[in-house]
């Protein structure tokens, strides 16, 4: 075995092993163990373990399915304008369709006339089955992301295929980088509506609960699920430029990204909601409004960096930032196909600061729907944490990236733009 290769394909392994049974963990600790890791391994064996270890159910079958179908069916039905992505490195351009506003509005609206006005089910079947919709899903993003090793393998959708030899690497890494069936873009379907559609509604599902066993809802649970439901409000409003991020541009769609969104956002990405549920926490008013201040200051913050960038590339860099004339790099780089292609890279407002400042308010957004939960536990923060390293990681692989592609013209931006994330810091 070569020396230095156990990072690529141990730690996607030892991440492939350990990630699933994790999501289950952190449901056990929420809702079993009154949100207390310590009380956890105090009082759990490993017998306990998997005595208590929720498995998939016919319900949480029906659960998925439905949503399955509704979040395809509104992708492909509800109007929309045709969005291309940025070139690939094979010279494909990825498209997809700019409809997520109106599928945000139609999905929500269906939830609650479904469970409120037509009693189809109850508004907290989410909260009741969600070990059981974890355990199925972990299990089906895993089927899953063999299908699509196999699809990028055998029947690839584009040249941008990645193929290393190496078993663990494609399958934590991904084969294809848009793979899409029946015109569909699969990281679209899964990343955009399955997943990031669904936190918004599984929060709702647990202000429901919240009422259910108090008969109210405690200003910590409203001031952290309406800071989330503004953020994912705001990935739809903002879900063309997404697709001009590093997960989709760069990222393959495998373990990393595919088992990631399916199994693993929807259980940590609205933990601090899952662990309020069961503790009705009343916050005195100039908390609620101090950090209601500081979330929605960052949520405009980093709407307003994204967009920024977003300007500049739709505009080849003829629109004003801050109020002046936008300083950039442009960067040349090839692609595989030979052709010599230019990339923008911002240097004012918000790029000026750092080259990837948009993740301070993002990391600040997620720590300020957290506080509510105040401190008595740790599980609540366990999102701020993660998120604060997956961004770390997400920038110097980024970095990487950008310096091998762009060459001297990325050194000439960083001239310009002299820190990675933190100003003065790092």
């Amino acid at each position: 075995m070569k020396r230095g290769a156990f990072p690529v394909w141990g730690i996607p392994l030892f991440l492939m092993v350990c990630c699933p049974p994790t999501i289950i963990l952190l449901w056990m600790v929420a809702v079993q163990n009154d949100g207390s890791l310590t009380e956890f391994l105090r009082t759990t064996t490993w017998k306990d373990f998997a005595a208590r270890f929720p498995l998939p159910s016919f319900t949480a079958a029906k659960i998925l399915v439905c949503w399955a179908l509704l979040q395809l069916v509104l992708l492909v039905v509800l109007p929309g304008k045709e969005h291309f992505g940025p070139v690939t490195a094979m010279g494909n351009r990825p498209h997809y369709k700019l409809n997520g506003i109106a599928a945000f509005l139609v999905t929500h609206a269906l939830v609650v006339i479904a469970a409120y006005s037509l009693v189809l089910f109850s508004p907290t079947i989410l909260y009741d089955d969600f070990g059981e919709i974890l355990s199925l899903l972990g299990l089906l993003a895993f089927i899953f992301c063999a299908v699509l090793n196999w699809k990028g393998l055998r029947f690839p959708s584009t040249t941008d295929t990645n193929r290393t030899g190496n078993v663990i690497s494609n399958f934590y890494w991904g084969v294809e980088l848009h793979p899409t069936i029946i015109g569909v873009s699969l990281k679209q379907l899964v990343v955009c509506r399955l997943s990031m559609m669904s936190w918004s509604v599984i929060l709702l599902s647990f202000v429901a609960k919240q009422y259910e066993l108090y008969g109210y809802v405690s200003n910590a649970m409203w001031l952290s699920v309406g800071l989330q439901v503004l953020y994912v409000f705001k990935f739809f409003l903002w879900e063309g430029g997404y697709f001009a991020s590093l997960d989709m541009m760069h990222d393959r769609f495998g373990f990393y990204i595919c088992w990631g969104t399916m199994a693993w956002l929807p259980c940590v990405y609205p933990l601090v909601g899952l662990y309020l549920v069961r503790h009705p926490i009343d916050l005195p008013i100039w908390s609620v409004v101090a950090v209601a201040a500081l979330g929605v200051v960052s949520l405009w913050m980093n709407y307003a960096a994204d967009l920024q960038r977003q300007k500049i590339r739709e505009t080849d860099g003829k629109v004003k930032i801050w109020g002046k004339e936008p300083e950039i790099v442009r960067a040349k780089y090839m692609t595989a196909d030979g052709v010599e292609r230019e990339g923008i890279l911002l240097a004012s407002g918000y790029w000026r600061i750092a080259r990837h400042f948009h993740y301070v308010p993002e990391i600040l957004l997620a720590l300020a729907w957290t506080l509510p939960a105040l401190f008595d536990h740790a599980l609540p923060y366990f999102y701020v944490v993660y998120l604060t390293i997956l961004l770390v990681h997400r920038s110097e692989r980024d970095e990487l990236r950008c310096r091998k592609k762009y060459g001297q013209d990325w050194m000439r931006y960083c001239e310009k733009a002299r820190y990675k994330i933190i100003p003065g810091l790092y």
